[in-house]
């Protein structure tokens, strides 16, 4: 009996030092295979279950839950299913849309953009959501893409881009009138949700919807009897050229509204969604994990980082949602009492940096961060189940057994996958970082673009590795660690070379985020006539009790970055471009480059005589075009 628990007990010890995260792998492994195994008795019976379906299951056996709280204002999931009912039944009475129609909806964040949504879903059409920052061209070449004729319009557009100041509203349609006629000449009619109009091309539907009936369409209508069929379109923004319709099938959107559930979310929770709904993350992984649970979402117009606790506490919030910038935001707000005071346990997004991270969680708690790694239209997906500070996901052996996956050696300067003499791709060492790739098949299909097979066959990679095979290509360099974490390191095009090296700009503005005067950093890399490669230089924004110090920024990167990624040029802003995702807009700045007759924003020079960065004149900029300044 001793032997038996000495033994057990030695088990024990090995796992723990030798396999430290077994069980949370075993467990989150044993939920995404039962996930895995529902989706796959919808493929064999034919009888799928679409997030549309789980609503109205949960209307059926929550009526009185609340399901939505916007402004203040409580909405079951009574209330938002028989809303979405009058929809659908206005335009069903008036024949203008059949089943696998597509309907573009233009609409910032309010209830009635899931209602909408929700009706149109009821009647089988497929939905596009536009992003509401878009132009007039490109909102044209949306239509093209989706094939969609008819549109619907919400009542306001947000004038300001700041996370912080107040809204200024003005009337969404109005922004479109100059496209309007465009519309007309397609034959593609225009609703807006509205009780009247000033343009009389436009139908208004909130004068129908008060008199339509919220009895049920027939259930046949939004049946659907293949995960492959298209329920929406999502437009990703690339660095440039026009907006990619995203190809979003019943198997995505099942597959992301199973990831608060996975991080052990349940009906309990109350999920806050700052982000805009026109975007996967919120609509796809926010509202559809909260149907998928039976929770409760809040969601907020527009992001508010001063207002962000105040409705963490107000609403008894638990779980967030996060993209990009949004946590660095969240830190840079001025410090008060009882920080920690609040109910939220989990954060889940992605592109939490390293030094934000650590820092949110000195400032508000040891709330669990929950980073996932996965594009709209990509066929892989990471989760960091785990909780490791830096680490965008985890694998493992069985992992790798049910999602084929490669990170392969890349070529900075020839900007392409490095092939050996057979023409194959080669593999990077444990550590190493490589492109990643997503291995193409029955169980993890990439459904593409809409309107372009141009554009998705841009995206596959084909014979890496033997003949014949075919490749998601995710355009991200990644690194995986001997503990199978995965770390993001770079996007392709966001590494510039200098001095015949790599710069990687997530691990420079890393590094510039721990200067104390530092607030944000937006790196990249710009060409200096003479040389080869791309030079350093960084936009910062200093934190508003600091000052800007060159001497102190110099010791600073000559301490902490090797010679080829230190930052020449430092320019000061008040204010950084962002996307419509928190994300760090980079190509204004590369364009402009570091001309100080062009710019009017402060600049500054690495100058190694002084031993600190100086201000970059006009004088300065000269020499350094003619090759006399030491870089």
């Amino acid at each position: 009996m001793h032997s038996l628990v000495a033994g057990i007990f030695a088990l024990h010890v090995v796992q723990k030092l030798c396999f430290p995260y077994f069980w949370k792998d075993v467990f989150y492994l044993v939920k995404v295979i039962r996930y895995g195994a529902r989706l796959e008795i919808f493929k064999m019976t034919s009888k799928v279950v679409t997030i549309i379906d789980r609503f109205v299951q949960q209307a059926e056996r929550i009526p009185t839950k609340p399901f939505l709280i916007y402004e203040g204002v409580t909405y079951t999931y009574q209330d938002i299913n028989e809303r979405s009912n009058k929809l659908a039944n206005v335009f069903l009475e008036q024949g203008m849309l059949k089943k696998g129609d597509s309907v573009a909806l233009l609409m910032n964040n309010e209830p009635d953009f899931i209602c909408v949504w929700f009706g149109l879903i009821k009647l089988g059409c497929a939905v596009a959501f536009l992003n509401t920052n878009i132009k007039s061209r490109s909102l044209l070449h949306c239509f093209n893409c989706c094939g969609a004729k008819t549109l619907v319009v919400g009542l306001f557009a947000l004038l300001n881009n700041s996370f912080t100041s107040l809204l200024f509203l003005s009337d969404l349609l109005d922004s479109l009138e100059d496209i309007l006629p465009s519309f007309l000449e397609d034959n593609i009619s225009v609703w807006a949700m509205k009780n009247e109009s000033s343009h009389t091309e436009v139908q208004t539907l909130l004068d129908k919807m008060d008199k339509a009936s919220d009895k049920p369409t027939p259930p046949a209508l939004r049946a659907a009897t293949s995960l492959k069929a298209a329920t929406l379109y999502i437009f990703t923004s690339g660095t440039t050229g026009l907006p990619k319709a995203a190809v979003i099938t019943h198997l995505q959107s099942l597959k992301a509204a199973a990831g608060f559930w996975a991080y052990g979310g349940s009906e309990d929770d109350v999920v806050y969604i700052p982000l805009p709904l026109y975007h996967s993350a919120a609509s796809l992984i926010g509202v559809g994990g909260t149907i998928e649970m039976g929770a409760t979402c809040v969601l907020k117009k527009k992001f508010s980082a001063s207002q962000f606790w105040n409705d963490c506490r107000k609403y008894d919030v638990t779980i967030f949602q996060y993209i990009g910038e949004l946590c660095r935001y969240l830190c840079n707000q001025p410090k008060a009492e009882g920080e920690k005071k609040h109910k939220v346990h989990m954060g889940v997004g992605n592109g939490l940096r390293q030094d934000v991270w650590r820092e949110f969680h000195r400032r508000f708690g040891e709330i669990r961060m929950c980073e996932l790694y996965g594009s709209t239209e990509g066929n892989l997906c990471f989760m960091n189940h785990i909780g490791k500070i830096g680490a965008v996901g985890r694998s493992n052996f069985f992992y790798k057994l049910l999602f084929k996956y490669d990170l392969v050696r890349y070529d900075m300067v020839r900007d392409e996958p490095v092939r050996n003499s057979q023409g194959f791709c080669q593999h990077v060492n444990k550590g190493e970082t490589g492109l990643l790739l997503s291995k193409i098949g029955a169980s993890s299909p990439f459904f593409g673009y809409a309107g372009s097979k141009q554009l998705t066959e841009k995206k596959l990679m084909r014979n890496v590795f033997v003949k014949g095979d075919v490749y998601f290509n995710t355009g991200d360099l990644m690194a995986e660690d001997a503990e199978d974490f995965i770390c993001f390191k770079d996007r392709v095009g966001d590494t510039f070379r200098w001095k015949g090296e790599n710069v990687a700009t997530t691990e420079v503005t890393e590094v510039l985020g721990l200067v104390d005067f530092i607030q944000e950093a937006n790196v990249y890399g710009v060409e200096i006539p003479g040389n080869e490669g791309r030079a350093g230089m960084a936009a910062i924004i200093v934190r508003p009790e600091c000052e800007f110090s060159g001497k102190k920024l110099f010791d600073h990167v000559l301490n902490d970055l090797p010679g080829y990624a230190r930052p020449l040029f430092i320019r000061l802003q008040e204010s950084m471009e962002m996307t419509g995702t928190f994300k760090q807009q980079k190509f204004n700045l590369v364009e402009s480059g570091f001309n100080p007759s062009t710019i009017c924003s402060p600049l500054y020079f690495l100058d190694f005589s002084e031993k600190s960065y100086v201000p970059l004149t006009n004088t300065l900029y000269g020499s350094i075009l003619a090759g006399e300044r030491k870089l």
